[in-house]
């Protein structure tokens, strides 16, 4: 059934208007995206190892979070609503952004078979064995971008992060521990360290969350949590602080940019799949539209500039690993990589 309103907000739109796109997407978007769950995105859910989160905090600042599990941690008793049987690790921000009615976004991704699935709502329910999100928007995304891997697990696993008996929650945005200090209970700092560097470097996917905090006609537009990948590399940073990254073209929604426009306020998730580290950013980006920089990155539509204020670290906690080289996406083969200046 076609929605009677755009399910895109006033930023959103312009950006489609101003690249050409408005028209041919009004249609097809107001029937595609829905408001519950079509049967095959409820069994996707239930099939999956983790599911990335995109939760708001209480200053405005997005995260992005990963919840894994065995699969079937994840269900949905009926369209409205997607059960999520994890609770976040308390050094995760996303376990104080767990509110009823906060905003939450979340993404399903299937690595080996490059399906994902966009579920954007706001929780109706937190208790001791999970929580529950009613559906507001909801949609397939293509594969574009996404490296395929298999993985395997490693063990007895009930989420992601799972939390040392004592454990308690850093401080976000404090100096945190010495480098030789980092546990499974998370470490916080204001800069990259080289461990850090190191992920992120070598890095061909990560994942960004954003938030529109603007109302229209008294409904909020809440939380979004979005893929991007590329050649090994294509994250460049340019100092301890600084990630420059170039944006590809995708299906013109312009969710995260859209987003970015009226909240430059970002949180980026880089994960290792060989090791199980984890690796949150608290940012501010700026975008870079044309220019020498941007024509320098064939196949950049864009450039997101995401100065870091804040990151936490989570070392050896995914429950799964995947091992060797990934099968890249073939739209990588119309993309460059970064060149060294002199």
């Amino acid at each position: 059934m076609q929605q009677s309103s755009s399910p895109f907000h006033p930023a959103e739109l312009a950006l489609q208007e101003r690249f050409g796109r408005r028209k041919m997407l009004e249609a097809g978007a107001r029937r595609g995206i829905r408001d519950h769950l079509i049967p095959q995105h409820r069994d996707f859910f239930q099939q999956l190892p983790f599911i990335l989160a995109g939760s708001v905090d209480a200053s405005g600042q997005p995260w992005a979070s990963i919840i894994a599990g065995k699969p079937g941690f994840a269900t949905s008793a009926d369209p409205q609503h997607l059960r999520v049987g994890v609770l976040p690790h308390p050094g995760d921000p996303f376990a104080l952004n767990l509110l009823e009615g906060a905003p939450v976004a979340l993404l399903g991704i299937e690595l080996h078979t490059r399906r994902r699935n966009r579920l954007n709502g706001t929780v109706t329910a937190v208790d001791a064995q999970g929580w529950t999100v009613g559906v507001v928007q909801s949609y397939g995304n293509c594969p574009q971008y996404i490296q395929a891997r298999e993985l395997h697990f490693i063990g007895p696993a009930p989420g992601v992060l799972a939390p040392t008996p004592g454990s308690a929650a850093p401080a976000v945005g404090s100096a945190g521990p010495a480098p030789d200090s980092e546990t499974r209970q998370g470490s916080t700092r204001q800069r990259l360290s080289a461990q850090d560097r190191a992920l992120i470097s070598s890095a061909d996917t990560f994942f960004i969350a954003s938030a529109n905090p603007r109302k229209q006609d008294g409904e909020g537009y809440g939380a979004d949590v979005s893929h991007r990948g590329g050649r090994p590399g294509f994250v460049r940073i340019d100092d301890h602080r600084t990630l420059t990254v170039p944006d590809f073209i995708g299906n013109f929604f312009f969710n995260t940019i859209g987003n970015l426009q009226v909240n430059p306020h970002a949180g980026l998730l880089f994960l290792d799949f060989s090791t199980g580290d984890v690796l949150m950013l608290r940012t501010r980006t700026k975008m870079i539209w044309d220019g020498d920089e941007v024509l320098a990155f064939e196949g950049a539509q864009r450039l997101l500039r995401f100065e870091i204020d804040a990151t936490i670290r989570f070392n050896g906690v995914l429950p799964f690993r995947s091992e060797g080289q990934p099968s890249y996406a073939r739209e990588l083969a119309r993309t460059g990589t970064w060149t060294v200046s002199e």
